[in-house]
């Protein structure tokens, strides 16, 4: 489509006349210049402090993790780790969605994963009101008897800690290979893998 352009002279750099016609791609590239012009006319700090300051973010999310972990003696698994180990079932393991049952395991968990709640803040003595009422014995018969078992504890997203507890209690109940998978069901979603639902 052209645009017919009139009382408008662009003299100086040649591009047309008044009574030149203008084609969408001219004024597309003269538009594009323009961007190009004031975008290099702005600091560049003012497109940079937002990557800055998701960078202090970043680094207090993974320090906090990092904590966690050294505090729990426990282990991590990514994404497509667990997920190898799924596909290829070469470990022998129980995989533990610790969020609560009808507001997030019924909809959506890791195929063949368990349920059993965990509280978001730290639990260091066991508490029946922050487990829907289970017992520590409830949730040793849920991981089972065999202390080498690969544990897999899981929850929401790397923010969430619920899964943190559920990893420090296997590990207090002497399980010996217990990961934490702190990407959670956000994380296994976002790789567009199976869920399961409870019907």
């Amino acid at each position: 489509m052209n645009f017919k352009v009139t009382k408008y002279r662009l003299l100086e750099s040649g591009v047309m006349k008044s009574d030149k016609i203008l084609s969408s791609k001219s004024i597309s590239l003269l538009a594009l210049t323009v961007c190009i012009i004031i975008y290099s006319a702005l600091p560049a700090h003012a497109f940079l402090d937002n990557k800055f300051k998701q960078e202090i973010e970043t680094e207090n999310n993974a320090v906090k993790l990092a904590r966690e972990v050294q505090k729990g003696g426990y282990d991590l698994v990514t994404t497509d780790e667990l997920k190898q180990w799924i596909d290829n079932k070469k470990k022998d393991m129980v995989i533990v969605d610790t969020m609560p049952y009808e507001e997030s395991y019924k909809k959506s968990h890791i195929p063949g994963a368990l349920q059993f709640l965990f509280p978001i803040q730290d639990m260091n003595t066991w508490d029946t009101k922050e487990t829907d009422g289970k017992t520590e014995a409830d949730f040793q018969k849920l991981l089972g008897n065999n202390l080498e078992k690969t544990i897999i504890i899981y929850c929401g997203f790397v923010k969430c800690t619920r899964s943190h507890n559920g990893a420090v209690w296997a590990k207090k109940l002497g399980y010996k290979n217990v990961y934490r998978y702190s990407g959670g069901i956000f994380a296994w979603k976002g790789a567009d893998f199976e869920v399961e639902q409870v019907q």
